[in-house]
C-alpha cells in the first residue's frame, strides 16, 4: 500500500506496483510493472534541476512530444529493487551534446527509469511521470526549467512560469 508522511500526496492506481512511498525530503519512482523502483530526493542538494526537454531525442525516447524530467545527484540515487532488471541502451549520436547518453529501461515493461550522459558525469535524469506520488508533479518537480523551445511543437505553448532555453540549458 502507498504510504507518506505529507498531508495531500496522491498515489493513483498506476501500473502494478502499489507500494510506493513519499517522505518530506525522499520519494519513490516505479516503473509500470513495478519490477523497478527507485528512491530519489525531493529537494537540493541532491535534487539538482527538474525540466521539460523539447529536444528530438526526448521526443523520440519518449514516444511523446516532450520529456518532463528531474535531475538527481547520483550520491542521492537508491535503487530499492529491480537494478538487475534494468536494461540500458546507449548512443553517442545526440542532438546538442553529441556524446554519449544511457538510458535505462524496465527489461519486463520497457519503462525509460533514467538516462545518465557523458556531458553530465554524476547526475541521472528521471522522469517525472515515474514518480508515484502524483502530488509531486504539481508542487516539488514542476518544471522550473524548459529547454529547446526551438523544437516545441506549435500546438503546445510551454510551461507556465518556466525558465526557456532554445537549446540546451547550460
Amino acid at each position: 500500500m502507498a504510504t507518506s508522511d505529507k498531508p495531500g500526496a496522491h498515489f493513483p492506481l498506476a501500473g502494478g506496483a502499489s507500494d510506493g512511498w513519499s517522505k518530506e525530503d525522499e520519494a519513490t519512482a516505479t516503473c509500470f510493472c513495478g519490477a523497478v523502483q527507485l528512491a530519489f530526493p525531493t529537494q537540493g542538494p541532491g535534487l539538482i534541476n527538474t525540466f521539460v526537454c523539447n529536444c528530438t531525442d526526448c521526443r523520440k525516447i519518449t514516444a511523446s512530444v516532450f520529456a518532463s524530467n528531474f535531475t538527481v545527484a547520483d550520491t542521492h540515487l537508491k535503487h530499492l529493487r529491480g537494478r538487475e532488471n534494468l536494461t540500458a541502451y546507449g548512443q553517442a549520436k545526440t542532438v546538442a551534446a553529441g556524446r554519449l547518453m544511457t538510458n535505462y529501461f524496465c527489461s519486463t515493461c520497457g519503462s525509460l527509469m533514467y538516462r545518465v550522459g557523458a556531458g553530465w558525469p554524476g547526475c541521472s535524469i528521471l522522469r517525472i511521470g515515474t514518480v508515484d506520488d502524483f502530488t509531486l508533479h504539481e508542487t516539488k518537480l514542476k518544471p522550473q526549467i524548459e529547454q529547446f523551445t526551438k523544437s516545441r511543437v506549435a500546438w503546445f505553448t510551454g510551461v507556465d512560469g518556466a525558465q526557456k532555453f532554445e537549446g540546451l540549458m547550460h
